[in-house]
C-alpha cells in the first residue's frame, strides 16, 4: 500500500497514512510496544504509562518515516531526497593513509541512506550484512530494480568474513560492520546507558590486524526528506593486540560512548529493536558419553 501511494502522491501522501498507522500498532499491538520498550526504559527512566506510549510511538513513527524515505530513494529516485556527507574531507583523509577504512555505524537514522552517500568517496564500500530470511523489507535500490551501490559480504560465509574483509582493507577500501549488532561470535560486554551490553569486537581486531583507522559513523535525519552523515569519532587501534577480547574492550567502549551522545541528542532515532541487555546464556557443555 505504502509502494502504491508513494507512486501516487510521494512522501507526503505516504507520511500521512503512517500516523494512523503506527498509533493504530502502538495502542493495539503489545508486541510493538514490548520491542521498543528494552530501550525507552533506560533512556528514558522512570517514565510514566502515558509518557512510555508516547516515547514508544514517536519511536515507531521515527522508524516508519526511515522505511517511506528508503522506498522514496529507490522509487522516485535520488533528487527526492537530501542527503549530506559531513566529514567527507575527514574520511578521504583516512583512506589516503592507505590502509583502508573500518566503518562502524549503528542501527540509527537510516543507514542505507548513509550507505548510498558514500558513493561520493573514491573507493569501493563493502557491507557486512546479514538479511535475514523471509525478510521482505526491500532494501531502496530493489525498488527500482537497480545494483546495490556496495558489495554486501555475507557473516555466515567462511570463517564469518574475515578473510574477504582483510583483503577489503589490503587493498585501501573501506568495509562496514554495524558496531551493536552482534553477527556470529566474538564480543566484549560494555556498558550502554547504565546497564552491560554484548557488543562485537571484530571492528577493532580487524584494525589492529592491518592498521586500518576506524570511523564510527551515524546516519541521521535532518527533517522532512533530509539526511545527514555524522562522523562521531574517529578510533585507533594499536597494531597486533592479538586475539583476546579484553584487549579491545576500550574500543567498543569508545564506540559506546559516541553512541550515548548520539542517543541524548536524537532519542528517538535509534532503531535497535533487539534486547541488547538480556543476559546471555551459556552454551551447555556436550557430554561425552
Amino acid at each position: 500500500m505504502f509502494y502504491a501511494l508513494i507512486r501516487l502522491g510521494g512522501r507526503r501522501g505516504a507520511y500521512a497514512l503512517l500516523l494512523f498507522v503506527v498509533a493504530y500498532y502502538t495502542l493495539f499491538r503489545p508486541s510493538v510496544r514490548a520491542r521498543s520498550s528494552h530501550y525507552l526504559k533506560r533512556r528514558f527512566p522512570g517514565r510514566g504509562a502515558p509518557a512510555r506510549l508516547w516515547d514508544s510511538y514517536r519511536l515507531s513513527l521515527g522508524i516508519g518515516r526511515i522505511l517511506v524515505d528508503r522506498a522514496v530513494l529507490g522509487i522516485l529516485g535520488p533528487e527526492r531526497l537530501k542527503v549530506s556527507l559531513a566529514g567527507r574531507e575527514e574520511l578521504e583523509a583516512l583512506l589516503a593513509e592507505g590502509r583502508g577504512l573500518v566503518l562502524v555505524p549503528a542501527h540509527v537514522g537510516c543507514w542505507q541512506l548513509a550507505m548510498s552517500s558514500l558513493s561520493a568517496l573514491d573507493a569501493r564500500v563493502s557491507l557486512l550484512i546479514h538479511r535475514e530470511e523471509g525478510d521482505l523489507d526491500r532494501h531502496f535500490f530493489e525498488h527500482g530494480g537497480g545494483s546495490a551501490p556496495y558489495h554486501m559480504i555475507d557473516p555466515a560465509g567462511y570463517l564469518g568474513g574475515t578473510l574477504e574483509m582483510l583483503q577489503v582493507l589490503k587493498h585501501g577500501e573501506v568495509v562496514c560492520i554495524m558496531g551493536d549488532r552482534v553477527m556470529g561470535s566474538g564480543t566484549v560486554s560494555v556498558d550502554f546507558l547504565g546497564q552491560p551490553v554484548q557488543l562485537p569486537f571484530s571492528p577493532y581486531k580487524l584494525a589492529s590486524a592491518t592498521g586500518a583507522p576506524v570511523a564510527v559513523i551515524f546516519p541521521y535525519q535532518t527533517g522532512e526528506g533530509g539526511y545527514a552523515l555524522q562522523v562521531a569519532r574517529v578510533i585507533r587501534v594499536p597494531e597486533h593486540l592479538g586475539r583476546s577480547s579484553e584487549a579491545y574492550r576500550p574500543y567498543a567502549a569508545q564506540f559506546v560512548e559516541a553512541l550515548e551522545r548520539f542517543v541524548a541528542e536524537h532519542p528517538y532515532q535509534f532503531f535497535n529493536f533487539f534486547d541488547m541487555w538480556a543476559p546471555v546464556v551459556p552454551a551447555e557443555p556436550s557430554r561425552k558419553g
